[in-house]
């Protein structure tokens, strides 16, 4: 497994729509098992393919407690099929927006059909910190950022931040 850079914010792959997976190989699941590595090493809950550069749609997840045993979660393909009128609110963060966090309100529990490692279909039915995250890096998947929920102004502000530092960095 190998830990793969980053794509940070304003990097404008993030705004792109990634493509279908069309069959669940050997390189597709070598790609779940990087991806995995590097969110582990960031240290994340969630990590859409497209922010290691990859535009397909293929996401990982893995919300379990640092005391508990690692549930690592492979999403390929995910769709919402079902999200509840209910909603909840969460504090997000962003891999590819490090140090920045907001409160987002989202469906409280969203149904996803995916194909999983197995090459199958499948349905989970999610809420709480699942059913955030899963939204957050479906959202990635449709070239959709967590600073497009909040305000206009605030997300102009994380923006021009991310911008001034990207040309500092290429200085």
């Amino acid at each position: 497994m190998t830990i793969k850079p980053l794509i940070i914010l304003p990097d404008p792959l993030l705004r792109q729509v990634s493509k279908p997976v069309e069959q669940v190989d050997d390189d597709v699941l070598r790609l779940a098992d990087d991806m995995l590595e590097t969110m582990y090493d960031a240290p994340g809950i969630g990590l859409a393919a497209i922010q290691i550069g990859v535009p397909r749609r293929l996401l990982v997840i893995d919300v379990s407690r640092e005391d508990e045993e690692k549930q690592p979660l492979v999403f390929i393909n995910p769709e919402i099929v079902k999200s509840s009128d209910e909603r909840s609110v969460y504090e997000e963060g962003c891999l590819s927006i490090p140090d920045y966090y907001a409160e987002v309100e989202r469906p409280a529990t969203v149904t996803v059909k995916h194909i999983g490692r197995d090459g199958k279909e499948h349905m989970v039915e999610a809420d709480g910190l699942l059913a955030t995250c899963l939204q957050h890096e479906i959202d990635h998947l449709n070239g959709v950022l967590f600073i497009d929920h909040i305000s206009r102004l605030k997300r102009e502000m994380v923006i021009k931040k991310f911008t001034k530092a990207a040309k500092a960095r290429a200085v």
